[in-house]
């Protein structure tokens, strides 16, 4: 049996959605939701890390533990490594990094990453992906995909139409028609904790300045990211108000 924990960054400001960790769907607030498909994962420990003392309280009030982690930090792995570092976890130790906006997220898909990482011990990251289903999606800039190897490490990420069928846009990008065989990347990571360690402690790299894509940091430092086409469709995750909204929607009872 593969053991894991995992950590749900979940930061109190958003430009978009203030407090979104804390906004109501059904009834419980958004970081409940997550928590608890966290918790069905079959992780050892799950912990929400925040920068703000009202998460860590509605946390505590459904029995979930919730630490306080440093206002300054850039980005969820920072905030996982922060984690890491105070709770002594060993450098082997595997982390899944569940963001704290994917009410939906399968347990399945948590659980898979975990595998990933431990069938392969030389490998310091996993994470998952699904197919595109449309050329709008192949085209949006919002998409991020990713291509791979024949043994399903991963060998780009980016914002950009990937991998390019050259002979179906004879005119260039507005004449565009193929989209098969391309991958949406889905946000969820696995990491080793010495990797991890490694990797917050470096500085964005030119690619990850370019994409704004910070696995690309990880490609940069040479890890090894496996990937894996995800056992269940994702839900939706929520960035947006109207986002909100259709989640609210499929999530009623």
């Amino acid at each position: 049996m593969t053991r894991f924990r995992v950590v749900i960054p979940a930061r109190f400001s958003s430009t978009r959605l203030p407090g979104k960790p804390l906004l109501d769907i059904a009834g419980s607030p958004m970081i409940r939701h997550v928590w608890e498909r966290s918790c069905a994962s079959g992780a050892d420990e799950v912990i929400v890390a925040t920068d703000d003392e009202r998460i860590v309280q509605a946390c505590e009030s459904f029995g979930a533990a919730a630490v306080m982690t440093a206002s300054s930090h850039a980005s969820g792995t920072d905030r996982i490594a922060e984690v890491a570092l105070s709770e002594g976890w060993d450098d082997d130790d595997l982390v899944i990094n569940v963001q704290g906006d994917e009410p939906l997220i399968p347990p399945a898909n948590i659980a898979q990453v975990a595998s990933l990482l431990h069938a392969r011990p030389s490998a310091e990251m996993a994470t998952l992906c699904t197919g595109i289903n449309s050329l709008d999606e192949y085209l949006d800039t919002n998409v991020v995909k990713v291509v791979r190897s024949e043994d399903g490490r991963a060998l780009y990420f980016s914002r950009a139409p990937i991998p390019w069928h050259r002979d179906s846009a004879p005119a260039g990008l507005a004449s565009q028609r193929r989209f098969t065989d391309s991958l949406r990347h889905i946000g969820i990571y696995g990491y080793r904790v010495g990797a991890l360690h490694r990797l917050a402690a470096t500085p964005p790299c030119p690619l990850e300045h370019a994409e704004a894509l910070e696995q690309l940091r990880a490609l940069w430092l040479g890890y090894t990211i496996l990937t894996d086409v995800a056992a269940e469709e994702p839900g939706p995750g929520v960035d947006t108000a109207e986002g909100l909204e259709g989640v609210r929607r499929l999530m009623e009872p």
